[in-house]
C-alpha cells in the first residue's frame, strides 16, 4: 500500500522570503524521507493554492493525504482557516489533519542551534537572558503554549527566558529585552520562534535593537524537518491501524 501523500500547509506572504523558506524546509523533509511525496500549499499570497494542490492530486487519482499545518501553534489558522480549506476537497481524497509543529524538544533545540549559530555558546547560558518571541496570537491556548515554553526552556539553564509577542499579546519583543536587563542578565538574547522571514519577524528584529544577540528565524532547520516528519507519521498510524484490524 503506498503512504500517503504529504500535504504542507503554509500561510503564504507577500515576502519573497516566506515562500523561499518553506521550499527550502520542504526539500530538507523530502532529503530525510526520499520515498515520500511532499507537496506545498500556501493559503494566501503564494502559489499553488491548498486548493489546487489537493485538485491536482485527486485527478492523479491520489486517495490518501496527510495535510500538516506549518505552525508552531494551535491558534485560529489550525482551528478554523485550514479545516475550511480541506472541507472544500475533492470527496475522493480521505485527508486527515496532521497537529501543529509545536511544542516540541526539538524546536526548543532548534531555537538553541539558531542563538549558537549567532554568536553565543552553551558556558553562556547562566549569564544569558533570552526573549522567546512569537508572532503573537488572541487565542488564549496559543499564548499559554509559548510561556509554557519559556517556563520549560528556562529549567535548561539560562539566566532567564521571558516570552514577547509581535502582535496581538504584550509584553513587544522591545519589553522583554529592557525587563531581562533590569533583573541582572549579563547578556539578552532574542530567539525567534517564528518559522520564516517575513513582516511579523521584521518587527522582531526591531524589537531586538537594544539585545546582545538575535538568532535568525526557525527555517529550515533539521529539527524542523524532523518535527513535520513524526507529525506526519502520527497522523497516519490511525490510517495504518485501521488497514490492520
Amino acid at each position: 500500500m503506498s503512504q500517503p501523500v504529504l500535504l504542507v500547509i503554509a500561510h503564504g506572504s507577500r515576502d519573497p522570503r516566506h515562500a523561499a523558506t518553506v521550499h527550502a524546509l520542504v526539500r530538507r523533509v523530502r532529503a530525510r524521507r526520499p520515498g515520500l511525496r511532499v507537496e506545498t500549499g500556501f493559503l494566501d499570497f503564494n502559489i499553488p493554492s491548498v486548493q489546487g494542490v489537493l485538485e491536482s492530486l485527486a485527478a492523479e487519482d491520489v486517495r490518501e493525504v496527510v495535510a500538516l499545518p506549518l505552525l508552531l501553534t494551535r491558534a485560529f489558522h489550525a482551528k478554523a482557516d485550514i479545516p475550511a480549506v480541506l472541507r472544500e476537497a475533492p470527496a475522493r481524497l480521505r485527508i486527515r489533519q496532521a497537529e501543529v509543529l509545536g511544542p516540541s524538544p526539538l524546536l526548543t533545540a532548534a531555537l538553541e542551534r539558531r542563538l549558537y549559530e549567532a554568536g553565543l555558546t552553551p558556558a553562556d547560558k547562566p549569564s544569558t537572558g533570552v526573549v522567546l518571541a512569537s508572532a503573537g496570537s488572541t487565542d488564549p491556548e496559543a499564548i499559554a503554549v509559548i510561556a509554557e515554553i519559556a517556563r520549560e526552556w528556562r529549567r535548561t539553564g539560562w539566566c532567564a527566558v521571558r516570552p514577547a509577542f509581535a502582535s496581538a499579546s504584550l509584553p513587544r519583543t522591545e519589553d522583554a529585552v529592557r525587563e531581562l536587563r533590569a533583573l541582572g542578565c549579563e547578556r539578552v538574547a532574542v530567539a525567534p520562534y517564528v518559522l520564516a522571514p517575513g513582516f511579523l519577524p521584521d518587527r522582531i528584529a526591531r524589537g531586538a535593537a537594544e539585545a546582545d544577540v538575535l538568532a535568525d528565524v526557525l527555517g529550515p532547520a533539521p529539527e524542523v524537518a524532523r518535527v513535520l516528519l513524526e507529525r506526519y507519521d502520527a497522523a497516519r498510524v490511525p490510517a495504518l491501524a485501521a488497514v490492520g484490524a
